[in-house]
């Protein structure tokens, strides 16, 4: 008998379309990398590590994602592409296999007054539909529910062409719109000191106006002082009623002054409109200072700070306002939205309710929708950002995210692992930059960035799985399972800092009293109220030193020597070194090249197109006229010394010809906060998140304060850093000063002398203090949140 061999079919061939299953990088030189040769699986979570400055962020955000997002600009045509932001293509020969990124980064969202959570992410325009359709009284469209349309109307007669012949009708418009119009939708009023604005014994011809800018003989001065409706040569005490009403509330009105057609206006109208419009934030140092000094900041007593009208409030559901519920807690909005019955506002009580939800899912229902968004921490920001690409169903998308467990609590990191690993799950490319251990734990590929910092880094030193990478003998593998343990003991306090009845937002009522001499953590979930006890209670005290998480503003021509001060102790030694004017050693002043006007580059604008900048070619990128580097100190001159390291800086400004004691007490600051390997010359944009936040620290170490205010100060550390900076955090407590850390990481809280834990939740959950002691009483008490974290990272 014949018996049949079976044969199985063979397996189908892979579809060519299935081969792309790689992101390739090859010669990718972007800031500080050196043609980095990279490929990362799609539809993988991948977690790039490496210390602050390695050049994770040039490789993430500089090159992959930049590409990603120019090439999609220019699938638009050259029309729309000339109002978008024009990118330039990284310095990278090879960029293969990308997708369409989403970037979720770390920046804070705009700080503009009328700028709010609700209006940041589409909550706000699905309340005022809702509202509008059907609320009572109906008061109109949804546009009557917004803060930024005023109400206006206005009638008149226009000419129009019929059949060949012109005739005039009547006219007439209204808007009905929810801006409260005492305060313009920005819920606060200010008022300004007028003793601030002018010194009323002088005349204006003597300097009597004290405003910022507006000295004699300058362009704002003359424009009061020529304009023929006050008398220049009188004290302002002397002015008539009309007089004074013309110098300080006149409208804006069109004349000629010196021969000059200009708008002149009043004094009061031109600071509200010229600084109190302006981020805070954004303003120089000494147009911050006038603000804070001449204008203080009311609840507006029309619309009680709600930025909303009469009308707007009067139209309810269920007795609720837009205003209340803007103003809810949103995880209780949530349940709110889910009990109305409207089956005619189905999808828009559905897509209401999921992004509602959303919020409560990624930890952020402790906030109301009618939270100012440049309130929002960096943390905060980044989730309020990932609301929208939650629901998407979007697939192979390569989602950025850079260092998503800022600001979680160690409870909270769990939650947010969770949804990366959704998005992954959903087909999509996620890449993250992390320094967390937890987080780092999850991804399915790693890379490792280093070895240093700055000039020390920009290579590939580990590609892998996390097993392979604790095996490693990298920077991050070393330290990867690094756990800091509790100290034998503690330091003894020498005096309190009594704090009573604190109720600045969720608080409840606070008594508290926090150890001066020693270090003292602050610490809760998100939301808890840590930030508020510590801004309204203790931040703004004399002697009190506050070192935020407010991002570092500056330009290209900023960098570490401008931003810290250094500069002028060294332009004044360069200066008296060679008997000429300081202001020839500053590339923004009467020093810099002429062709290049000091920025080391010139700038071709090609229209739509990316511009091209091309170094210099009169000071080959070195910013100055060739007649300043003839100047030396010591044995450099200004351009040579602005390319030294921080460390080579402090080492030439210690001794002999070079020494400059205010200079190197600077850079010893920086070198003890771990920059070292910074050039003093680099600008401010090329650096990373966690150097600008020690470069901040850097410039508060020499303030005389006694008390030392931190905000995370952990924030965009390597593990290997954290160690330093315990180190630094001890030093400071024993020159005796007092620090107080806001924290979630649990090295420092276990290295704190002193723990006071809020909580138990967040928002109207939270504002209570649950622990005050050492750290080995929360581990030992375990109640808390903190404690059973703390407890499991110390393996108590």
């Amino acid at each position: 008998m014949h018996t049949a061999t079976r044969t199985d079919p063979p397996p189908p061939a892979q579809h060519t379309a299935d081969s792309h299953d790689r992101i390739r990088v090859h010669g990718a030189r972007v800031n500080n990398l050196r043609n980095v040769d990279i490929e990362l699986p799609k539809r993988r979570l991948t977690a790039f590590t490496g210390i602050s400055g390695s050049g994770k962020s040039s490789l993430v955000f500089g090159t992959i994602a930049a590409e990603s997002q120019r090439m999609i600009n220019e699938t638009y045509s050259a029309f729309i592409q000339g109002f978008m932001p024009t990118l330039a293509r990284p310095d990278v020969d090879v960029l293969d296999g990308l997708t369409t990124a989403i970037i979720v980064d770390q920046e804070r969202m705009g700080a503009d007054p009328r700028s709010t959570v609700g209006t940041a992410t589409d909550a706000n325009a699905m309340l005022r539909i809702l509202f509008s359709r059907f609320a009572t009284p109906h008061i109109g469209s949804p546009q009557a529910f917004s803060f930024n349309v005023a109400s206006i109307s206005g009638a008149g007669a226009v000419t129009v062409e019929r059949s060949g012949q012109k005739i005039k009708e009547r006219r007439s418009f209204s808007i009905t719109g929810g801006m409260c119009p005492r305060c313009e939708g920005r819920g606060s009023v200010t008022d300004i000191d007028l003793t601030q604005l002018y010194d009323e014994n002088k005349s204006l011809a003597d300097g009597a106006l004290t405003i910022p800018g507006y000295k004699a003989g300058g362009w704002n001065h003359r424009l009061y002082a020529a304009s023929g409706l006050v008398d220049p040569d009188k004290p302002i005490r002397r002015y008539t009623k009309k007089q004074l009403h013309d110098l300080l509330y006149r409208e804006p009105t069109r004349m000629k002054i010196e021969g000059i057609n200009m708008t002149y206006e009043g004094l009061v109208l031109r600071v509200q409109k010229s600084m109190l419009a302006k981020d805070p934030e954004a303003m120089q140092p000494h147009i911050r200072a006038f603000v804070d000094r001449a204008v203080t900041f009311a609840t507006c007593p029309d619309c009680h700070g709600t930025r909303l009208s009469e009308l707007a409030r009067s139209a309810t559901i269920d007795g609720i306002s837009i205003a209340d519920a803007c103003a809810m807690q949103i995880s209780d909005l949530a349940g709110w939205v889910r009990q109305l019955h409207e089956p005619t506002a189905a999808p828009l009580l559905t897509a209401l309710g999921e992004t509602l939800d959303s919020f409560v899912e990624i930890g952020l229902g402790y906030l109301s929708l009618d939270r100012p968004a440049g309130t929002l921490s960096g943390g905060e920001a980044q989730r309020t950002k990932m609301i929208r690409h939650l629901g998407s169903s979007l697939t192979d998308v390569t989602y950025v995210f850079d260092e998503p467990t800022i600001g979680l609590h160690p409870h909270d990191i769990q939650r947010m692992n969770t949804l990366l690993l959704r998005l992954r799950d959903k087909g999509n490319t996620v890449l993250v930059v992390e320094h967390k251990p937890e987080t780092i734990a999850i991804a399915d590929h790693v890379v490792d960035l280093g070895p240093g910092a700055g000039t020390d880094g920009g290579t590939i030193c580990f590609t892998g799985t996390v097993a392979e990478l604790r095996a490693s003998d990298t920077v991050t593998g070393r330290h990867l399972d690094d756990r800091a343990s509790l100290k034998p003991s503690v330091r003894t306090a020498t005096g309190a800092l009594a704090i009573r009845d604190a109720r600045a937002h969720n608080l409840q009522g606070v008594d508290v009293d926090i150890p001066l001499g020693v270090l003292v953590a602050v610490t809760g979930v998100a939301g808890s109220g840590k930030s508020s006890l510590i801004d309204g209670s203790v931040s703004g005290r004399d002697g009190v030193v506050t070192i935020d998480q407010g991002a570092i503003k500056g330009s290209r021509r900023s960098n570490p020597a401008t931003y810290t001060g250094l500069l002028d102790p060294i332009r004044k030694a360069f200066a008296a070194a060679n008997g000429v004017k300081p202001a020839l050693f500053s590339a923004n002043s009467e020093g810099a090249c002429p062709t290049c006007n000091g920025a080391g580059v010139v700038y071709t604008d090609l229209a739509m197109m990316a511009g091209v900048a091309t170094t210099c070619e009169e000071c080959d990128g070195k910013r100055f006229q060739a007649a300043v580097l003839d100047y030396h100190l010591g044995d450099r001159d200004i351009s040579e010394v602005l390319a030294m390291s921080v460390t080579e800086a402090e080492r030439f400004f210690a001794t002999g010809d070079s020494r400059v004691p205010a200079a190197h007490r600077i850079l010893g600051h920086l070198v003890d906060v771990g920059l070292g390997y910074l050039r003093i010359g680099q600008p401010l944009p090329t650096l990373s998140g966690g150097e600008r936040q020690r470069l901040k620290l850097a410039t508060h170490l020499g303030e005389q304060g006694g008390i030392f205010v931190l905000d995370e100060p952990t924030t965009g550390l390597h593990l290997a850093d954290v160690e330093q900076l315990l180190g630094l955090l001890d030093r400071l407590v024993d020159s005796g000063k007092s620090v107080i850390v806001i924290e979630h990481h649990q090295a420092v809280m276990a290295h704190a002398d002193w723990i006071i834990d809020l909580g138990p939740g967040a928002g109207h959950d939270g504002g209570r203090v649950v622990f005050e002691g050492t750290p080995a009483d929360l581990v030992a008490d375990g109640s808390t949140l903190t404690g059973q974290h703390l407890a499991s990272y110390v393996g108590a």
